[in-house]
């Protein structure tokens, strides 16, 4: 009896210590895809609205993956990076749950966790990542339109190397 205990201990143990990193996770999911839909019912594909002399709304749509990497493709690309997703989900919800008590190693994979299914939703129901966001400085032109999953990746990958950086420090 003891050892049943003990293992629903740490499996409610587990589960508990997951929840806030699926929540930070579902967040980041539900504010990209109202983004979105938002954007895509109030845009027509292309259309751009300044806001400021460096930023605009626009309705892009990207095939491929960071920087339209091969967005020209023929279509295998969709299933490719939608596998990419789904295998990285897998492998992060296993660092989350070994690596529980690092709070920012946590934020920053419940980050790329939450964009990364944020882009998969779009992939597997459009058969593209809706973007918007479009930043321009001057002579450098347009830097690619991108979105809220986007931006968490983003956030998380910094947040991870530079966890990694400071815990390398320590030692």
């Amino acid at each position: 009896m003891a050892t049943k205990k003990s293992t629903f201990s740490a499996s409610a143990k587990a589960r508990s210590s997951l929840t806030p990193w699926l929540g930070i996770a579902a967040i980041v999911i539900l504010l990209d895809q109202i983004t979105k839909i938002t954007v895509e019912r109030l845009f027509v594909y292309g259309e751009e609205r300044v806001v400021t002399s460096f930023f605009n709304l626009v309705l892009a749509y990207n095939r491929g993956a960071a920087f339209s990497f091969l967005s020209n493709e023929s279509g295998w690309q969709r299933y490719f990076f939608t596998a990419i997703g789904i295998i990285a989900v897998v492998f992060i919800i296993t660092q989350l749950r070994k690596n529980a008590g690092q709070r920012m190693f946590c934020w920053a994979m419940a980050l790329i966790m939450g964009g990364a299914i944020g882009n998969v939703i779009d992939r597997l129901a459009y058969g593209h990542v809706i973007d918007f966001l479009d930043f321009h400085f001057g002579s450098l032109g347009h830097f690619p339109a991108f979105n809220i999953a986007d931006s968490a990746i983003f956030i998380g990958a910094v947040l991870f190397i530079y966890d990694e950086l400071r815990r390398v420090n320590k030692n």
